[in-house]
C-alpha cells in the first residue's frame, strides 16, 4: 500500500511535469492522477473531479496532492480535499519535487508531503558561473 498522488495544475502543467519526471527516471512508483483547471473552468465541478480521483487513488495510506501555484483555482480545489479524507497539499509544484517523491515513494504520507517540500526548494539554485555549481 503506498501514498496516491494527485497533481492538480493550470492547463498542462502537472501532466507534463509528470511526464518529464517519468521519462527522466524510467518509472512512476506512485499510483498517480492529473488534473488540469482551464481558465474559464466550474470549481465545484473541478472539486467533483478531484475528490473522484482522490478516493480512486487513496488505497489505505492517503494522497499527496500537489498544486503550481498557491492561492489560485488549484490550489482553493486542493485544499478543500482536506475536509474529505487523509490528504496532505504542497503548493509551487516542480520538477525536483516529483523526482524526490518518485525516489522517496515508499515513505508514509506525512513524510512524503516533507520530502515533496524540501524537494521543490532544494531543487532551486542561482548559477552564475561553473565555478558556483551547487553539489548535487
Amino acid at each position: 500500500m503506498s501514498v496516491g498522488l494527485l497533481l492538480i495544475s493550470h492547463e498542462g502543467i502537472g501532466a507534463a511535469l509528470l511526464e518529464s519526471a517519468r521519462l527522466a527516471l524510467g518509472d512512476c512508483p506512485l499510483n498517480t492522477a492529473t488534473l488540469s483547471a482551464s481558465r474559464d473552468c466550474d470549481p465545484e465541478a473541478m472539486l467533483q473531479k478531484a475528490t473522484a480521483q482522490m478516493q480512486a487513488l487513496d488505497t489505505g495510506a492517503g494522497v499527496l496532492v500537489l498544486t503550481d501555484l498557491y492561492g489560485a483555482t488549484p490550489s482553493n480545489i486542493a485544499a478543500r480535499l482536506l475536509e474529505r479524507g487523509r490528504v496532505r497539499v504542497v503548493t509551487g509544484m516542480n520538477l525536483p519535487m516529483l523526482i524526490r517523491l518518485f525516489n522517496y515513494s515508499q515513505l508514509d504520507l506525512d513524510a512524503l508531503a516533507d520530502k515533496a517540500l524540501s524537494g521543490g526548494r532544494d531543487g532551486v539554485f542561482t548559477v552564475s558561473s561553473a565555478a558556483e555549481r551547487p553539489q548535487v
